[in-house]
């Protein structure tokens, strides 16, 4: 399938490790021109080392904190001078904070929400009037199936993740005339540091597959790979998906309850 990404700019937050990475990767064997940003100016070196091996192509590093609303307008204004236009922006820096109500204070309540979604907030309010320009354009917002079905201790990402996906929706609607499209993903137990870890701390003599099929509230009967939601996330910002707009997709091997 086409996905008609050639000559389009992407702008991917906190790619320089994991799903971010993946997704910038795709989007530069498809064809696009790719920033990377990340707060860690040698993982994003490492990252850009990674890029070029596999694909040939030269990714353009930006060091960013989306928590810095300033830094967001540079990091937007860096792509445009250096690509001329910016297409694409997937919204993914975030971590996982995971805690009982009574354990989250006022300052880990703020700091979630300025990473996770006025981080989004802000990178999309600069993003936008250039996509405008190029009459047209994608968001994709990275957010968690925990933001459907909040389970406890999960805070405070359930709550910030339940504003991206109320975000996203609004922004769908709002952008629509201007040809934006903006959709969600949901994801779930995708291999990541913290599950590695998870598996060394538990289980080290288990292969990562065995340590994988363990989750046996998964359908598909294993813990996911940063490489499938990065499919996902580049098919949303391809015109293979032109109709597709105000969408919570899960990528979560079908655990979740809710659709």
């Amino acid at each position: 399938m086409e996905l008609g990404l050639k000559g389009k700019v992407a702008l991917v937050t906190g790619s320089s490790k994991g799903i971010g990475l993946e997704t910038a990767l795709f989007f530069a064997k498809e064809g696009a021109e790719v920033t990377i940003c990340a707060r860690n100016r040698e993982r994003l070196e490492e990252a850009a080392s990674y890029i070029l091996q596999e694909t040939g192509k030269k990714v353009l590093i930006v060091e960013t904190d989306v928590t810095n609303k300033g830094a967001c307008q540079k990091v937007v204004s860096a792509t445009v001078k250096e690509y001329g236009r910016l297409d694409i922006l997937v919204n993914n820096a975030g971590t996982s904070q995971a805690h009982s109500f009574e354990d989250v204070g006022t300052d880990l309540w703020q700091q979630d929400l300025d990473l996770k979604l006025f981080g989004a907030i802000h990178c999309s309010q600069y993003a936008i009037p250039y996509m405008r320009e190029a009459d047209g354009g994608s968001i994709v917002n990275v957010t968690a199936v925990a933001g459907k079905t909040p389970s406890e201790s999960s805070l405070p990402t359930s709550v910030s993740r339940s504003a991206g996906m109320a975000l996203t929706k609004a922004m769908s609607k709002d952008l629509g005339p201007d040809n934006i499209r903006v959709n969600t993903v949901c994801i779930g137990l995708i291999r990541s540091e913290q599950i590695e870890k998870r598996w060394q701390d538990q289980d080290p003599t288990l292969s990562w597959e065995q340590f994988s099929q363990k989750e046996r509230q998964i359908p598909l009967g294993r813990i996911g790979d940063t490489k499938e939601a990065a499919k996902v996330i580049t098919f949303l910002s391809s015109e293979a998906a032109s109709y597709v707009s105000g969408a919570a997709v899960n990528i979560d091997g079908g655990r979740a309850g809710v659709l």
